[in-house]
């Protein structure tokens, strides 16, 4: 009886000995269970340190209005404003631009720094906490690198666009690919493959498109490698070439039009119904495309002629050499004037229906040594391709992205999406 007192004593002792500790250990955070306050940080400041209020800047709204809504006097405001303007002119302020203000936690919620967003990238910064001290930043940005690929079922545009690709990707194809290939003569089946760089803010927010690296197309069963090289390793200038050191470029692009389609052709033995089936000799190239489309210059060259003149229209004829000249029709209006001297790809006009036309587009005609040619059937100059002490340092650069190229798996369009964009000849 005497040791079983004594057992039930030291339990009793245990127990007791036990809910003290758990009594003062509930006063207490455990070790394990502390939360260590996460740093939240944006535009270089740690966030958690202020009251952080962001908003917009409104119409009529200026830098001084913004800081009287805070409290803060009107000698304060000039001053700020004088030492900003030597960095920072505050009345360029635009609405519906962002800004966040950094507030003192403390009870009058002081105002110590007010930010502005000029883009998505670049952001003013005016502290003003203690001196004033104003300079512009730029959100950090992360590349990432991505692939993309299709098979063509309508168009170019279509296909790129059913994956949810930027617009500015289909454009830089457009470009890289002017020189060789008729985008307005796609065929179904034709595929393409693309590596290319996306750039991101603070890496999530999109902020466009880097540039594409490497490319392939595969027109009519034909391939064409494209890789971006700079020749000149002080010079931040890249240029497009093949598998085999060739330039993509030509002297002449394929057409004045970015999207559109051929609608007549240069043909020589035309014979038209509405005039008696009489021989009616067709120089030019039609390009259907919508009224007010850009019409690019295929070549650089000086501006011959601009005006309007009969069954024409408004025209743009440009000489690229003594050799070669181009002429433009129909146009809605004239960007250039004779005299002016314009580089490839330069916008010269927009599609119109001035003139002799049935329909909107643009006559592209081509001079060769003073007479009207078939531009498709002549063997036109090539731009200068990788000069030779550099082939074999470009083919190392691009065996890995080719070998990247032709592993990338094709995505496949499904066959019943509806055709737009432009027009695609079918076998």
């Amino acid at each position: 009886m005497y040791q079983r007192n004594i057992v039930v004593a030291i339990v009793l002792g245990m127990v007791m000995w036990s809910c003290k500790n758990e009594k003062e250990n509930i006063n207490k955070t455990p070790l394990q269970a502390y939360i260590e306050p996460v740093e939240l940080r944006e535009f270089g400041f740690n966030l958690n340190d202020y009251v952080v209020k962001k908003d917009t800047i409104r119409s009529g709204d200026s830098f001084g209005s913004i800081m009287q809504r805070h409290n803060v006097d009107y000698s304060k405001i000039y001053e700020i404003a004088e030492s900003a303007k030597k960095s920072y002119d505050i009345r360029k302020l635009r609405a519906g631009n962002p800004y966040t203000l950094l507030l003192a936690k403390d009870s009058l919620q002081t105002p110590q720094c007010f930010i502005y967003q000029e883009n998505n990238v670049d952001y003013v910064v005016i502290h003003f906490a203690d001196s004033i001290v104003t300079y512009k930043e730029k959100k950090p940005i992360t590349i990432v690198t991505k692939e993309a690929s299709g098979v063509i079922n309508n168009s170019l545009s279509v296909t790129m666009d059913s994956q949810g690709l930027p617009q500015s990707l289909i454009g830089e194809m457009a470009d890289i690919y002017a020189w060789t290939i008729n985008f307005w003569k796609l065929q179904k089946g034709d595929k393409f493959k693309i590596i290319y760089k996306q750039r991101f803010i603070e890496d999530s927010i999109y902020a466009g498109l880097e540039g594409i690296e490497a490319a392939y197309f595969q027109h009519k069963d034909e391939d064409f490698y494209a890789f971006k090289y700079a020749t000149d390793s002080t010079s931040t200038k890249s240029d497009f070439y093949d598998e085999k050191a060739k330039s993509l470029k030509r002297a002449f692009l394929k057409a004045p039009v970015n999207f559109g389609r051929i609608s007549s052709r240069y043909n020589l033995n035309r014979r038209i119904a509405y005039y008696g089936y009489a021989l009616r000799p067709h120089k030019g190239t039609d390009f259907a495309a919508p009224i007010g489309t850009e019409i690019l210059a295929t070549a650089n060259g000086t501006v011959v002629e601009s005006t309007q003149r009969g069954g024409n229209g408004k025209y743009v004829k440009i000489k690229h050499s003594d050799t070669y000249s181009t002429q433009y029709l129909h146009m809605k209006a004239q960007k250039v004037k004779k005299g002016q001297f314009v580089k490839q790809g330069d916008v010269i006009g927009w599609v119109g229906m001035t003139g002799n036309t049935g329909g909107p587009h643009v006559c592209y005609r081509f001079w060769k040594n003073g007479k009207q040619v078939d531009p498709f059937k002549e063997k036109l100059p090539t731009s200068e391709s990788i000069p030779n002490h550099l082939v074999v340092q470009y083919k190392d650069f691009i065996k890995p992205l080719r070998t990247q190229l032709d592993n990338i798996p094709y995505q496949y369009l499904n066959e019943t999406t509806i055709e737009q964009g432009y027009s695609i000849t079918k076998n």
